[in-house]
């Protein structure tokens, strides 16, 4: 099923002319040699663009270019045609292997001959004459190699110019590689399990490079490396047999997609891919805009305006582009592996059944926002980082909750038990329920209901009639710690920093010290600020009636979020009824 969607999609991107045909792909390029049709190297041109204006550095940057497909390498000696690195094309690099490079040189020597031999183009013969006239001993001393000597040998990717075109753009050298590459396999004849079609089997499939902490030369997505899978005689890939063109097809369509980085997503170690099967961009960037709280384009109501309507199953213009609500779309998620890729999760939907499962997590997350919050709805990247702590120097997520998280959202499935552990270690160790945490605990306790945490408690807002004891003793929690605040203005510790876990945790021990305290502090009040004191003495009264005449020993994990749902409740209503205040 990946496989098969990645191959369709790569077909939308021909058709789309971002991608070439078979046998073909992006590569990014340097330097360009320019030969003599005597052979002779006549100059090194520079191929490097100036980066994009938002990338963080300055520095130019090697072009991409459409290039015969590179081969796969591990540790032998595998030459690319018409473009490679100086090992290959110029016999000599920096990694103190002087006989190894020697070694590429011959070797991409004698490929050059074999496709080129007979064939009857100008730039093909100055090709040829410079790999039959090149001395690899001497290139140290080439005049046309001094000025970037130490960047060529380094590793940067170079390609072949003749009568000032690029070798790759002539007719019949291309042609020449498209014969080779099609006719080329070592692979028995049978039914490829992506196509359906019968064809020759890829035994070793291109490698797909881009995934975050895969390796950088590369990783495979299929792969059979261990004697259990040599039964039958199959090894390799032959034991779930690819096509060549299918092989091709499926890595071309992910290394384009990964090198998108406006349309990647990384959670976690995680990287997530978006594309829609008509190969329109602008569904991964509303599906973005929904998601992750960030598009370049529309302001966040309008976004929210477009979801509304897709949900409602109405077409939408966004950038230029008509969308479908009933459009296939996919996700999928990979991680490294060592040289291979796990894929995290694949996800096959309609473009607005994605849509309608985001925006009911969005709308479980709906709390009452301070008034210094500027976000409209809680971006998941913020979602992620409400588990983490600030102040560390490693900020990641666990990898494993982010990518658990991220499916659940999609899928509108439960949430991980890793995303509330997470949040609730940080409320205990920092002492703080900011808008994000408490939007998780709400959200948390609605898609994975508990008897310990009544619905009434899940509310945006305050809910002064709810009579949970767990959700009215964090309310109680609240307004003591306010009237210490008041009687003792500019005080730097508060009861919240000495006993708010002990307090959620077991509050038949801990509450009786708070009321002697709040006590004490109505009276310092009563003696300063009469209206306070009057204020204050008439909420500890109606919060008061609603809890019975004991209170409980210890309180479960759902009661404890119950409690600092109360918590945090009562001190936004607290803060808007000052706001408010100011603005009369």
């Amino acid at each position: 099923m990946i496989l098969q969607a990645l191959a369709k999609h790569y077909e939308v991107l021909v058709q789309q002319k971002k991608l070439d045909q078979p046998g073909w792909a992006n590569a990014k390029i340097s330097y360009a040699l320019s030969v003599s049709a005597q052979g002779e190297l006549e100059q090194v041109g520079i191929t490097k663009i100036l980066p994009p204006q938002d990338a963080k550095k300055a520095a130019p940057i090697p072009r991409t270019i459409s290039l015969p497909a590179p081969v796969k390498r591990s540790s032998g000696v595998a030459p690319n045609f018409l473009w490679d690195n100086s090992s290959y094309l110029l016999g000599v690099d920096s990694k103190g292997k002087p006989q190894r490079s020697i070694d590429c040189f011959n070797a991409c020597k004698a490929l050059h001959h074999e496709l080129l031999d007979g064939v009857d183009s100008p730039a093909a013969k100055a090709l040829l004459a410079f790999f039959d006239h090149w001395d690899p001993s001497q290139a140290q001393h080439h005049p046309a190699l001094q000025d970037d000597w130490e960047d060529l040998i380094a590793g940067a990717n170079l390609v072949f110019r003749h009568n000032g075109s690029f070798v790759h753009e002539d007719p019949l050298i291309r042609q020449a590689w498209q014969n080779h590459y099609d006719a080329e396999t070592d692979g028995p004849r049978t039914v490829c399990l992506v196509t359906g079609r019968e064809g020759p089997v890829e035994a070793v499939h291109p490698s797909i490079k881009g995934v975050a902490g895969a390796q950088s030369s590369g990783a495979a997505l299929v792969s059979f490396n261990a004697p259990a899978f040599c039964s039958y005689g199959k090894e390799q890939n032959l034991n779930a047999p690819v096509s060549k063109q299918a092989a091709f097809a499926y890595t071309a369509a992910l290394n384009y997609m990964l090198a998108d980085r406006d349309h990647l997503l990384r959670v976690g170690d995680t990287t997530v891919l978006f594309w829609a099967k008509g190969g329109q961009i602008g569904y991964q960037d509303l599906l973005f805009g929904a998601l992750v709280g960030e598009t370049p384009t529309y302001a966040p109501g309008e976004i929210a305006g477009m979801v509304k309507s897709m949900l409602q199953g109405d077409h939408v213009q966004y950038n230029g582009t008509m969308l479908d609500p009933q459009m296939d779309f996919y996700i999928l998620g990979l991680s490294p592996n060592a040289a291979r890729l796990s894929v995290r999760f694949f996800l096959h939907n309609t473009f607005g059944g994605f849509l309608k499962n985001t925006q009911a997590h969005q709308d479980r997350l709906k709390i009452v926002r301070p008034t210094n919050d500027k976000f409209d709805s809680i971006p998941l990247w913020r979602l992620l980082g409400a588990t983490v702590n600030q102040n560390s120097r490693d900020k990641s997520p666990s990898p494993v909750m982010a990518g658990e998280t991220l499916r659940a959202i999609l899928t509108n499935t439960r949430y991980p038990a890793s995303l509330l552990n997470g949040v609730t270690l940080r409320i205990r160790a920092e002492h703080q329920i900011d808008r994000t945490r408490a939007a998780i605990l709400k959200a948390y306790y609605l898609k994975n209901r508990n008897p310990d945490i009544p619905k009434e408690v899940l509310t945006v807002s305050l809910n002064s009639t709810c009579d949970d004891p767990a959700y009215v003793l964090g309310r109680l929690f609240s307004v003591y710690e306010a009237i210490q605040t008041a009687a003792n203005p500019g005080i730097n510790t508060t009861i919240k920093d000495k006993y708010f876990n002990s307090a959620a945790s077991t509050p038949a021990t801990i509450f009786p010290i708070l009321g002697n305290l709040a006590q004490k502090h109505q009276r310092k009040l009563k003696g300063s600020n009469m209206g306070l004191y009057v204020f204050y003495e008439k909420q500890l009264g109606e919060i008061s009636s609603l809890l019975g005449p004991t209170f409980s020993t210890r309180m479960s994990l759902p009661q404890q979020g119950s409690f600092q749902l109360g918590y945090y409740h009562q001190t936004q209503d607290r803060y808007q009824k000052k706001e408010d205040t100011k603005n009369v």
